[in-house]
């Protein structure tokens, strides 16, 4: 113990000043543990626990945005599928459609030359019809004239009666003017 105190007393300690500066510093580290050292070291502990979560947090956003990057060029090839598909059943029908229509003029137009072809045979029928009435009545005229210089009234109603049989017979029909 003097070589301790030979020391102490060589750099100029003095015993009960240095132990009364141990105690003062072991209250002032037990102090400063206590009060600023817990709480410094919680604070950086809280700080470091969120920048953690942070830093798990941005990669959990990375992945959603991969992952939301991936579904949205799943639903573009998708929609760009199903509208290539729609584009497609948009010009099969309307090629249906104009080709219906094309078939529906060609059958209109041949309906209306039928109809038109119909009427005119018709019209010429009944002209034709008309003709051979008048016709008719004109022979029976030019006959009734000629036959009455020649034969007696019965005589021509009789050959005029089978004339106009014979002519009716052959397709004209009787009508009165």
């Amino acid at each position: 113990m003097e070589i301790i105190t030979n020391i102490i007393n060589l750099f100029g300690l003095e015993g009960k000043l240095f132990i009364a500066q141990i105690i003062n510093f072991a209250i002032l580290l037990f102090i400063l543990k206590k009060f600023l050292y817990k709480p410094i070291a919680k604070i950086f502990e809280e700080r470091q626990a969120k920048i953690k979560q942070g830093l798990e947090d941005a990669q959990n956003a990375q992945k959603t945005l991969l992952d939301a990057n991936n579904q949205k060029t799943e639903i573009l090839k998708t929609a760009r599928i199903d509208a290539d598909k729609i584009l497609d059943s948009v010009k099969k029908s309307s090629e249906n459609l104009k080709q219906q229509s094309a078939e529906d003029a060609r059958k209109q137009a041949m309906d209306i030359i039928d109809n038109a072809k119909k009427q005119a045979q018709d019209e010429f029928d009944k002209i034709s019809k008309q003709v051979g009435l008048m016709s008719v009545d004109l022979s029976k005229k030019i006959v009734s004239k000629v036959l009455s210089e020649v034969f007696t009234e019965e005589d021509k109603n009789m050959i005029l009666s089978k004339a106009v049989d014979k002519i009716e017979n052959s397709g004209y029909e009787k009508t009165t003017n």
